[in-house]
């Protein structure tokens, strides 16, 4: 195995996963306000992990070529990215206690954590294209030992960038959940998600018509 080709696959895993704007989103207010959220990391690393591989061991170029499927995904992330857009403003603007902010919090991870983390993967077009498509078919050009080591380098950089994000922000969490800094912050959030949802809605206007 290669070190110099798994050293390629996990930069060019990281230049392609971090920018990924609804995990990341989703994984940094988990981890701001420690609700379940090494489980978060785990979670999204390992989706990643089997789109990583699916991608590079044979099913991008067979997703790429499947227009109904990346159309009903994106149709599906941009549903899903406007209603995580629409509580992050509730959220930004509604007012809380301290007691009550920790009730709902616990309440919340109990019942949609785990989906949460998995809405955020599955229902993101993004990885779709990015992780399964575009390393899929630079994946797909190694033989043998090499193309493991470049499956492995981008899975690992998977783990290191949501786990680094999760625990970073579980550890500034007291003063990224200060109110303002808190506010600020699903406020970004937002317009992150509405800008992600126009762009691909703008993508498959120009496809379509």
């Amino acid at each position: 195995m290669s070190f110099w080709v798994l050293l390629q696959g996990f930069g060019l895993g990281a230049s392609m996963i971090i920018p990924i704007g609804a995990q990341n989103a989703y994984v940094l207010n988990q981890g701001i306000k420690r609700n379940h959220h090494l489980t978060t990391a785990t979670i999204c690393s390992l989706l990643d992990t089997l789109f990583i591989s699916l991608g590079i061991f044979g099913g991008g170029a067979i997703l790429s070529k499947n227009e109904v499927l990346l159309t009903s995904v994106t149709l599906g992330g941009i549903a899903f990215l406007t209603m995580y857009g629409l509580l992050s403003l509730r959220s930004a603007f509604r007012g809380h206690t301290g007691d009550e902010s920790k009730r709902e919090i616990v309440a919340r991870g109990k019942r949609t954590v785990i989906l949460g983390a998995l809405a955020v993967t599955v229902l993101n077009p993004h990885l779709y294209l990015d992780t399964v498509v575009i390393l899929g078919s630079i994946g797909g050009q190694f033989e043998g030992n090499d193309r493991l080591a470049f499956a492995v380098g981008t899975i690992l950089a998977s783990f290191v960038w949501f786990y680094s994000l999760s625990l970073g922000a579980a550890k500034l969490g007291p003063t990224l959940s200060q109110p303002n800094v808190k506010k600020s912050i699903d406020i970004v959030v937002a317009i992150m998600m509405f800008v992600i949802a126009f762009l691909l809605t703008q993508e498959l206007a120009e496809k379509y018509w």
